[in-house]
C-alpha cells in the first residue's frame, strides 16, 4: 500500500504545485504567500472547505488505515476548486526563477517523504505533505532567497556602474499610491529641456530598477527618474544605496499593503527612506504623516518643497483644479511660492499629484512657464483612468490597474462627469489594505450605489463587503466569477451613449 500512495503522491505534487508556483510567481516570491492564499481558497465556501475537512480526515485515518491516505491525495490533486493550474489570466512563466524554486521544492517534499518511510509511516506523511504543499513551497521560498540576492546582485553592480559613469541627475518617486501617474507627469514637463529617461510600466523593486538601468539608460541621459515600491521597512533604503537619488519625493499615503506594514505610520516611516541620500525632498504634505515628516527632513539640511491641494496650506506649491464638466479640459490654479498661474489639465488628473510633479519639475529647474504650458498635455499612465470608446459607441473609463480608496474616489468622479444615459461600474473590489479593506470596499459601492444604475461585482474576494455597500443605494446588482463575464454583460446590456467604469482588475489567482 504504501508504494501505490507513493506513486500517486509523486503524481500529486506536480498537479498541485502548478497551482501553487503560480501563485509564488504572482505575488512576486514573496514567503507566506503561498499559505496566505491557500488559506484564502480552502476557506472560501463550503465546497472547498468540506473537502478540506474531508482531507484532513482522511490523513488521520491514514494513521491506522494506509490506503485513507488517497483521500487526502486526491483532493490536494483537485482543490482548491475554482484555483486554475494554467491560469485565465496569466500562465506560469518557467523562467530561471520559478525552475529553482521547483527544484528546491521538489528537494525538501522527497526529503519529508524519505524521512517518514524510513520511520515507517509513509503514507501519514505523504498525506500531510501533500496537504501542506503551500507550506513547503514558503520554505522554499525562504531557502531561495540568498541565492536570488546574489544572483541580483550582478545586475545592480553593474547598475550603480552605469549610473556613475553617466552621471544623470537622480529622481525618485515613492508613495502609496500615484508613483506611476507623477513619474510620467515629470517626464512629461521636463523633456522639452533635458534629455529623461524613466523606469518603465511599474518597474519598481531592484530587479526592475537594475534592468531599466542597464536597458535604457544612455550616454547622453541628463535625468533619470525611478519609481520606488516597497513591501516593508528598508526595501527603499536598499534601493537608495546605489540609485543614490538626488531628488526625492514622497506623494502619498493611505492603507495600501497595509496587512504587510501593519500600520499607516509604519508606512509613513518606511517610505521617508527615499530621502536617505536626497539633497531636494518633494512631499505632498496634504497626506497622511506628511507634513510632519517635511518638518524632519528639513532638519538634516535638505531642501524642501511642500506641495498641497488645498488653498492657504502655506506649500512652496498648491495645485486646486475646478470642478470638471462633461469630461472637457479643466482650469488648474497653480500657486508657485505665492505666485498665481493657470493653466488647463485633463479632466482626469488629481490635484495633489499634479502638485507633486511640479515641485519635482522645479527641483530640476523647469522655469515656471513651461510647466504651465506642459500640463494641458499631462500623459495618462496605462490602465489609470483611461477615457475611450467601444466600436458601439459605449465610453470606457479604464482603471483596471488601480487598487487605492483615492484612485476609485476619482475614477468614479469622472465616470459621473461623463454624459451618459446609463453607468456601469465593474469590480472586484480593492485588496492589500488589511483591516481597512472591508470598510473601504464598502465605502466605494456606497458611494457608486447613488450614481451609477449598474454594479457588476467580479469574484468573491471583496464580494459580501461590496454587497453591504450597494445596499445604500438604488443600482442594480449582478454578481459574475470572471472580469469576462462582466465585459459579456456589458456588452449585452449597454448600448451607444451608456458608459462603464472598469475599477481594478485582480489576477485569477484571488478567488
Amino acid at each position: 500500500m504504501t508504494i501505490i500512495v507513493m506513486l500517486l503522491l509523486a503524481a500529486t505534487v506536480p498537479i498541485a504545485d502548478a497551482r501553487w508556483l503560480r501563485v509564488a510567481q504572482r505575488e512576486h516570491y514573496l514567503p507566506g504567500t503561498v499559505s496566505t492564499f491557500a488559506l484564502r481558497w480552502w476557506t472560501l465556501n463550503r465546497r472547498n472547505t468540506a473537502l478540506l475537512t474531508l482531507a484532513v480526515a482522511g490523513a488521520i485515518a491514514s494513521a491506522f488505515v494506509g490506503w485513507a491516505a488517497i483521500v487526502a491525495l486526491e483532493v490536494a490533486a483537485i482543490g482548491p476548486l475554482g484555483l486554475s493550474m494554467r491560469g485565465r489570466t496569466s500562465r506560469l512563466a518557467w523562467t530561471r526563477r520559478l525552475k529553482l524554486l521547483a527544484i528546491v521544492h521538489l528537494l525538501i517534499v522527497l526529503v519529508v517523504v524519505g524521512i517518514g518511510v524510513a520511520l515507517g509511516i509513509g503514507s501519514v506523511v505523504a498525506a500531510v505533505t501533500a496537504l501542506t504543499l503551500p507550506l513547503t513551497l514558503d520554505a522554499a521560498l525562504l531557502a531561495v532567497l540568498p541565492i536570488e540576492r546574489r544572483a541580483a546582485k550582478k545586475f545592480v553592480d553593474q547598475a550603480r556602474t552605469r549610473l556613475d559613469r553617466v552621471g544623470p541627475t537622480r529622481v525618485a518617486i515613492t508613495g502609496s499610491y500615484g508613483k506611476t501617474t507623477i513619474k510620467g507627469y515629470v517626464r512629461h514637463l521636463t523633456e522639452t529641456t533635458r534629455s529623461v529617461v524613466a523606469s518603465p510600466a511599474s518597474f519598481n523593486n531592484t530587479g526592475g530598477l537594475s534592468r531599466a538601468v542597464n536597458e535604457h539608460l544612455g550616454p547622453d541621459t541628463e535625468v533619470f527618474i525611478a519609481e520606488m515600491g516597497t513591501y516593508g521597512p528598508g526595501e527603499i533604503r536598499q534601493l537608495c544605496t546605489w540609485v543614490k537619488p538626488n531628488v526625492s519625493a514622497l506623494c502619498n499615503i493611505g492603507p495600501v499593503h497595509l496587512e504587510r506594514f501593519g500600520t499607516v505610520d509604519t508606512i509613513v516611516t518606511s517610505k521617508s527612506e527615499i530621502f536617505d541620500t536626497s539633497s531636494v525632498a518633494v512631499l505632498n504634505i496634504d497626506a497622511y504623516g506628511l507634513a510632519a515628516a517635511a518638518d524632519k527632513v528639513e532638519t538634516t539640511g535638505q531642501r524642501v518643497i511642500r506641495c498641497s491641494a488645498t488653498p492657504g496650506s502655506g506649500a512652496n506649491v498648491v495645485v486646486t483644479i475646478a470642478a470638471k464638466t462633461n469630461s472637457g479640459p479643466a482650469t488648474a490654479t497653480v500657486t508657485i511660492d505665492g505666485i498665481e498661474h493657470r493653466a488647463e489639465v485633463a479632466p482626469s488628473a488629481i490635484a495633489e499629484n499634479v502638485a507633486v510633479a511640479v515641485g519635482l519639475a522645479l527641483a530640476l529647474d523647469v522655469a515656471p512657464a513651461t510647466i504651465m504650458g506642459r500640463l494641458a498635455t499631462l500623459p495618462v499612465a496605462d490602465h489609470r483612468q483611461e477615457v475611450s470608446a467601444t466600436p458601439t459607441g459605449v465610453s470606457v473609463v479604464d482603471n483596471t490597474y488601480n487598487s487605492n480608496p483615492a484612485g476609485a474616489a476619482s475614477a468614479l468622479a469622472t465616470l459621473v462627469d461623463l454624459p451618459a444615459k446609463r453607468r456601469a461600474l465593474v469590480t472586484p473590489g480593492m485588496v492589500e489594505l488589511g483591516p481597512e479593506q472591508a470598510i473601504e470596499n464598502e465605502r466605494f459601492a456606497a458611494a457608486a450605489s447613488t450614481v451609477v444604475d449598474d454594479i457588476l461585482i467580479v469574484g468573491y474576494t471583496n464580494r459580501a463587503a461590496l454587497l453591504r455597500g450597494a445596499a445604500a443605494g438604488s443600482a442594480t446588482v449582478q454578481l459574475v466569477k470572471t472580469r469576462n463575464e462582466a465585459v459579456e454583460w456589458i456588452k449585452r446590456h449597454l448600448d451607444a451613449g451608456d458608459a462603464v467604469l472598469y475599477e481594478n482588475d485582480l489576477p485569477d489567482h484571488y478567488a
